[in-house]
């Protein structure tokens, strides 16, 4: 991901924040295969583990999920590790984490430079995090690693998106989360067997909030105004993270 300066984001906590409230994830993995493609990529909600979570330099986190075992990228993986004879695997896989907002943003919200010159052009307002890292297949079924951290997995994915996305808490009046522990050992048993575990241990992150920050000023509040007189909920909400963005890249110059 090309990380202009104008929108890259490095401070690795507001990275893992964002993972956190964005976990559904696209892995991607190149990896040749006499069978699939090399190039393969799934959509995969993660959890995230953070050793130290005021770490500011080096990242020391793991990412947790799954995949069907059915999936081509699954067949991949294992045939990589039954070959490597390691669950580790030796090449790189890549995690992209998409914001949800983004839009279009045309040349006519640039009431500073479009008038002046007439050098503007479209583009287009984003947000992203990317990962990198070794990824451990948990792909034996008769393995007790696999059970414990399928197990483990699941419990945790599913405790954090109904707490976290639901509001599943049980406090305060709210409904009781819904819990692995809820379907029939059995069946979720049978599952299991149906899925992959796949860990990453994360060697590089990096972020780019793509948010007008480039742009001169009257220009920036252009495109602010003009999202805002949209008259959509996305609208206004891409003008607040413009907004946003421009107060922390100014902050930041005076400290």
């Amino acid at each position: 991901m090309y990380l202009r300066a104008a929108h890259a984001e490095l401070h690795i906590p507001s990275l893992y924040a964002f993972i956190r409230q964005n976990p559904l994830g696209i892995l991607t993995t190149a990896i040749p295969s006499q069978n699939h493609n090399t190039i393969q990529s799934s959509h995969i909600p993660w959890v995230l583990d953070v050793l130290d979570e005021n770490e500011t330099s080096t990242p020391t986190a793991k990412l947790r999920g799954h995949l069907a075992r059915a999936n081509p990228q699954s067949k991949v993986l294992i045939e990589a590790a039954t070959q490597a004879g390691t669950d580790r695997l030796e090449e790189d896989v890549m995690i992209l984490f998409n914001g949800p907002l983004h839009h279009y943003v045309t040349p006519k919200f640039y009431v500073e430079t479009k008038p002046n010159t007439g050098k503007v052009v479209p583009t287009w307002n984003y947000s992203a995090v990317q990962v990198y890292g070794k990824a451990t297949i948990f792909f034996n079924t008769s393995a007790p690693s696999t059970n414990a951290f399928l197990s483990k997995a699941l419990d945790d994915l599913s405790q954090q998106s109904e707490e976290g996305i639901f509001g599943y808490t049980g406090k305060g009046g709210a409904p009781k989360a819904w819990s692995v522990n809820d379907s029939p050992e059995s069946y979720i048993g049978l599952l299991k067997k149906a899925i992959i575990g796949i860990e990453i241990e994360i060697r590089e992150i990096g972020g780019k909030f793509k948010m007008s920050q480039e742009l001169k000023d009257g220009d920036r509040e252009g495109v602010i105004e003009g999202f805002k007189k949209l008259g959509t909920e996305e609208g206004a909400e891409i003008a607040s993270l413009v907004r946003e963005r421009d107060d922390m890249v100014k902050s930041a110059k005076k400290a």
